[in-house]
């Protein structure tokens, strides 16, 4: 068995299914097919979910857009494949651009090609795509018809946007209510501009708006518009609330003015309020977002002479916009950031934590903290924490400290970032009395026709998970519109290819009795013997044949590490985007799980040439081979050799 180096350096055997150097011995099947005198268990094709599709919570059709850009699904006529994939991708998620830079990729987590070398760069082509329909200003097609359908969408974050584009889409008038000056929710308030340019943001916002959908902004549900007059008004409502309240650290002293949470500082910053921080930064927390607060905290220091300055809670808090003057008298400041896991098992992505720690960020991993010190005046001088261990019991957190650890970290601000609430003010009627809404597997609140929810309102989760939902939510807001009982949701919940689709793409008709595209190679009006297990099968590795693949070296995109010299006022983008390509090469290491990429091992290596390809005609995407079955033996030579799963023997039994 060759051996081959990932990018790490570390040995890694390619894995070849089934058989392995010594295996000589005949398997149950075979010595079905020597007895036997007719054939047994012949190829069906069979089209499975990839694992990165299904560990998309957005709902992207990964394997269809990256078979797009490596020139396996060609575009129909007059589209180029950059727009024909971009196409696909926002099929579920309309920000590829936003995504593609911010996204933790679960995807590229569960890529069945880390068995082989590493993982195909799923988030570097959609970051590509997502800059190729900026630059040439692409837009979403609308929908044919008016539905005459009016739905109202509170809060104007990734969860009610996603919400508005796909109902949006779907002929329905929408409007979108939100209590801030600008749409984009945690996308634009919670996340820093040097991680999502706000130019990007905004033109991604504006295609959706360009759809027809209406905004009102600086307009908070509950108080400046009631939910009454929102239900007399619009035939269904979708809450997109966000959770854009902090929890505070639940320690004696955790109420001094300069300890406050991660969700105010990131908004004070976005807004541009705050321009610098304290000398001594205490971050508590241990995932993406208490990231993204020691990083601005590292980018903004603070100052030390010049005009008295402001203390950074006065901004945080809203009282006071820091002086942009006195930036100029800037200095680093030294940023901690402490959380009760080890750095193994801290939920903030590895990419991020090592750019925090090559900037100067200090990591007091295992650490809990037990109490804010304070001086005669009430504020916070530091932060007392304790070695700790941290273990989930179901699904709560216990956390026990080991006495005598303990240690003082001096501090003038301190942000906790353990937690997000929601707002409930004026819409108290709707908490669950748990800090949330209870909704249903299509997202409608329980005991509400009609109210649906997504994002963070629901639970705290990615922002990838917020558009996910907000698309099946609009799916379940469809039906109910059209008086229809709300489908039940598959195992395998996303976006996915679908066969009949390219046959009408192709021209080539299907009819009603043909619907479940089960038949024989002699049928003209059938799709071979085919079974689409796309919505509840997901497919793995040990199915596939991965001595097929290479290794192949992941192409990466170029990302700017600062030192923690040069990362003070430096708000520059991080991250590049591949060119074309670096993309197109990056693609064709998708292997295609569980669906034909044309390959021909299956026609090439069946010893009765039974396997044949399906002429041009009549071919298209996943319909690219066939089986004649009179001259099938059933030796399952075309599925040990099919590189992706998509031959599975079952037809005979």
């Amino acid at each position: 068995m060759s051996e081959h180096l990932p990018p790490s350096g570390t040995p890694k055997a390619l894995s070849f299914r089934r058989y392995r150097d010594g295996d000589h011995a005949p398997l149950p099947w075979q010595q079905e097919i020597f007895d036997a005198g007719h054939s047994h268990k012949c190829p069906t094709y069979v089209l499975s979910s990839p694992p990165c599709q299904a560990n998309c919570p957005s709902g992207e059709d990964i394997r269809g857009y990256l078979d797009i850009v490596r020139g396996i699904e060609k575009p129909p006529a007059g589209m180029n494949w950059q727009e024909y994939a971009f196409q696909r991708l926002t099929e579920a998620n309309p920000f590829p651009a936003v995504m593609g830079r911010v996204c933790p990729a679960p995807c590229e987590k569960g890529c069945n090609r880390n068995e082989v070398d590493d993982r195909v760069g799923i988030n570097a082509v959609e970051h590509f795509l997502g800059e190729y329909a900026i630059a040439q200003g692409l837009q979403f097609s609308r929908a044919a018809q008016p539905s005459g359908k009016k739905v109202a969408v509170i809060g104007g974050g990734p969860a009610g946007l996603s919400c508005a584009y796909h109902l949006a889409r779907r002929g329905h008038a929408v409007t979108i209510f939100d209590q801030h000056q600008a749409l984009g929710g945690m996308m634009r308030y919670g996340i820093p501009g040097f991680r999502t340019p706000r130019e990007v943001l905004d033109a991604e916002i504006q295609r959706i708006l360009d759809l027809g959908v209406e905004v009102r902004l600086n307009c908070r549900v509950g108080s400046e518009v009631s939910m009454e007059s929102i239900r007399a008004e619009f035939d269904a409502v979708f809450f997109g609330l966000g959770a854009q309240s902090g929890r505070p650290l639940p320690v004696p002293g955790a109420d001094a003015p300069n300890c406050v949470n991660a969700i105010a500082f990131l908004r004070a910053f976005n807004d541009g309020r705050m321009r610098y921080v304290g000398k001594r930064v205490v971050v508590v927390g241990g995932g993406d977002t208490s990231i993204d607060v020691a990083t601005v905290a590292r980018r903004l220091g603070h100052i030390s002479n010049g005009a008295a300055p402001s203390r950074p809670e006065q901004a945080i808090l809203g009282r006071a916009a820091q002086d942009v003057a006195e930036v100029s008298a800037r200095q680093g400041a030294e940023v901690t950031l402490t959380s009760v896991f080890t750095l193994d098992k801290m939920q903030a992505s590895r990419q991020e934590i090592e750019h925090a720690q090559a900037e100067g960020i200090r990591f007091r991993d295992g650490y809990a903290p037990i109490e804010v010190l304070r001086d005669a005046s009430g504020r916070a001088t530091g932060l007392r924490i304790a070695k700790c261990e941290a273990k989930f019991v179901g699904a709560r957190l216990e956390i026990t400290t080991v006495p005598g650890s303990e240690e003082d970290i001096p501090a003038d601000l301190i942000v906790s970032a353990i937690g997000q609430a929601v707002d409930f003010t004026g819409l108290e009627a709707y908490d669950n009395g748990k800090g949330g809404l209870a909704a249903d597997r299509a997202f409608q609140l329980v005991g509400q026709p009609g109210v649906f929810a997504g994002g963070d309102v629901l639970r705290p989760h990615l922002l990838t998970s917020a558009i996910g939902q907000g698309r099946i939510a609009a799916e379940g807001i469809d039906s109910f519109l059209a008086g229809q009982e709300l489908p039940k949701r598959p195992r395998v919940d996303v976006d996915f290819f679908e066969v009949p689709t390219k046959l009408r793409e192709r021209g080539l008709s299907l009819t009603a009795a043909t619907e479940a595209m089960r038949g024989t190679d002699v049928s003209s009006a059938a799709i071979h013997n085919f079974e689409n297990r796309s919505d509840r099968y997901v497919i793995r590795h040990s199915e596939m044949f991965l001595g097929h693949f290479p290794f192949t070296r992941r192409a990466e995109r170029g990302i700017t590490t600062l030192s923690a010299d040069a990362v003070l006022g430096n708000f520059a983008e991080r991250i590049e985007a591949l060119d074309e390509a670096s993309t197109v090469t990056e693609a064709k290491r998708c292997m295609s799980c569980g669906l034909c990429f044309e390959c021909d091992n299956c026609v090439i290596y069946c010893p009765q040439k039974a396997v044949f390809k399906v002429p041009k005609a009549k071919s298209t995407t996943g319909r690219y081979v066939d089986t004649d079955y009179t001259r099938c033996i059933g030796c399952h030579i075309c599925r040990d050799v099919c590189p992706t799963g998509y031959i599975q023997m079952g037809l005979g039994e």
